[in-house]
């Protein structure tokens, strides 16, 4: 499983963090914890323990979103997919081990009514959202 590159919305970037793996690891899959870290977030809630088919359900920026992890390989990959009202989207992120750290890269796809009516706002909102989230998980784990 991999994003939808043909989707109408389509994002990727990446940051380098003077952090190992482990940490970025630890501070990315505490999902209940999202909201320290990264004011966008609200309610982030899971149910079980984190792994492959566990659901859980945030808001970002007042939007409700259900999840469910898709992939899981311990300080390498962590991907979910997500449903809104009048969207889905799949959400990736990668870590490599660097010399001084960790490249976190992230890409998602968001497809959907209200998201193809939506395509060029909605492009430049996940952009966006996608360069805070690096952001504050570099502060986070740089701390």
């Amino acid at each position: 499983m991999s994003i939808n590159k043909s989707a109408p919305v389509v994002q990727s970037k990446s940051i380098f963090i003077k952090a190992n793996p482990k940490k970025v690891w630890q501070v990315l899959t505490d999902i209940e914890k999202w909201d320290e870290w990264n004011q966008r977030i609200t309610k982030p809630r899971l149910d079980q323990k984190l792994d492959v088919n566990t659901s859980f359900s945030w808001k970002i920026k007042g939007t409700k979103i259900k999840s469910t992890i898709e992939v899981f390989k311990t300080e390498e990959i962590l991907a979910w997919s997500g449903k809104t009202f009048g969207a889905k989207a799949l959400h990736y992120w990668f870590l490599e081990p660097t010399q001084n750290g960790t490249k976190v890269s992230v890409e998602e796809s968001m497809e959907g009514w209200l998201i193809s009516l939506m395509k060029k706002k909605m492009n430049g909102n996940l952009a966006d959202d996608m360069e805070h989230w690096l952001q504050q998980l570099k502060k986070k784990c740089e701390k």
